[in-house]
């Protein structure tokens, strides 16, 4: 009797958000096309559930999908059933957990974590999360004693959507601007302001059983109305964890952000029962604080398909290709405007004008590490 062959097995992008970008929709595809390839399995598209239930299947949600229940109705079990993650409770995975309440008493979603706070307060920067406005304008004013904040609502990316507060007249206004039942429900974020900040990012990945580290510097660059926002990652990636990522040649700025990244990794999984993720990012803010001093803290986690998703999938591609490589260099670059020019030996992921944004184009490219 012939042994039927078994099915490859379907790599979906799963949309998990009510809305997903056109430009941010043609980078999850391409990408999927490309973790199908090393996972030996086919593309499918978008998720068809009839499909993922007549065999095996790998999911790339666009967001973090909340609640183990949820993750088992798409097939979801363990890290290497997708790329991203599942989070316990719908705050989570977003910037409020990664400051502490202005006390034991103040009002929390079911779920919050009081010890997370007390296990990450010498990784985090100076900051409150509120869920209520009155607490929104003491912690403000807390805050103002030591000088400037940003005003952080939590599901923004891009860096849109903050508000620079200076003074208590300014704080007023700026909270006038919130939605107070959506603050309820999410949750907002009042953290100190940095001078001359860097942002870098830390972060890890796992699939079909390679692991990647990486720790690398965000860009900045102005979208079409002149707003400054992300512009691409530069990362340094080594085949394996953390400690394989700290014995490569880093400067002392890599290494400190790289040890604040893995506090917060290690935090998240000890007092978030049911966190599950194979992609695990942490933007890192290093300045001067409102004193003078340097100050350095993890900003927030992604545990879903991001910005800087093109480059590790690039870097697991050269993994995947060559066994005996080490550590590689890959990065991403979006640039703004109808009139843009490629970068050198970089590979176009999107060209187009979102309907939202405007003309942009995205790109990876990969270049050897050299110590």
């Amino acid at each position: 009797m012939i042994k039927r062959a078994e099915e490859p097995g379907t790599v979906f992008v799963y949309a998990a958000r009510a809305r997903e970008p056109e430009h941010e929709k043609a980078v999850h595809y391409e990408l999927g096309k490309r973790i199908a390839a090393m996972l030996g399995m086919q593309f499918g598209g978008a998720y068809d559930a009839a499909a993922a239930r007549a065999g095996k299947h790998y999911l790339i949600p666009t967001d973090t999908l909340i609640g183990m229940a949820i993750a088992r109705q798409v097939g979801i079990y363990r890290e290497s059933d997708l790329f991203g993650g599942v989070a316990p409770q719908a705050f989570v995975p977003t910037k409020a957990i990664t400051h502490p309440l202005l006390g034991v008493h103040a009002f929390a979603p079911q779920g919050w974590s009081h010890e997370f706070g007390r296990r990450v307060r010498h990784s985090v920067l100076e900051g409150i999360t509120v869920f209520t406005m009155p607490d929104a304008v003491k912690a403000g004013e807390r805050l103002l004693a030591r000088g400037a904040f940003r005003i952080k609502p939590v599901h923004a990316t891009a860096g849109r959507g903050q508000i620079l507060v200076d003074s208590r007249q300014r704080l007023l206004s700026a909270l006038d601007e919130q939605d107070a039942s959506r603050l309820e429900e999410c949750g907002l974020v009042l953290e100190e302001h940095l001078d001359q900040a860097i942002t870098f990012s830390v972060g890890q990945v796992r699939m079909g059983g390679i692991e990647a580290s990486y720790v690398g510097t965000q860009q900045l660059t102005q979208d079409n109305s002149g707003a400054a926002v992300y512009g691409g990652s530069s990362l340094l990636v080594a085949r394996g964890g953390f400690d394989a990522l700290m014995k490569l040649d880093l400067s002392d700025e890599f290494r400190a952000a790289i040890a604040k990244a893995q506090v917060y990794d290690e935090a998240a999984t000890a007092c978030f029962p049911g966190l599950l993720a194979s992609r695990r990012n942490y933007d890192i803010a290093c300045g001067l604080a409102a004193d003078g001093r340097p100050q350095c803290g993890v900003l927030e986690q992604s545990w879903r398909i991001g910005g800087a998703s093109a480059a590790e999938v690039a870097a697991l591609e050269a993994f995947h290709a060559d066994p005996a490589l080490r550590a590689t260099r890959a990065s991403t670059i979006e640039l703004f405007g109808a009139q843009v020019s490629p970068p050198a030996q970089a590979h176009e992921l999107y060209r187009g004008t979102d309907p939202d944004i405007g003309p942009l184009s995205k790109y990876v490219k990969v270049e050897p590490y050299d110590d």
